[in-house]
């Protein structure tokens, strides 16, 4: 089966009413204190979610 290169990528939209909790800018932090990029944070923390989820069925 072909790959396909439009699943390599994912933009996130940051619903209006959850920016006053400033969820960009903190990933950026803690990334820096954690030496790690935001995609790398997003990937992680996406990725802990879905097998989460998943062991809950």
């Amino acid at each position: 089966m072909a790959k396909d290169a439009s699943l390599e990528k994912l933009s996130i939209y940051i619903p209006q009413k959850k920016t006053g909790e400033k969820p960009v800018e903190r990933l950026i932090e803690l990334g820096q204190r954690r030496d790690r990029s935001v995609n790398c944070l997003v990937v992680e923390a996406i990725l802990q979610y879905v097998q989460r989820e998943e062991t809950r069925n």
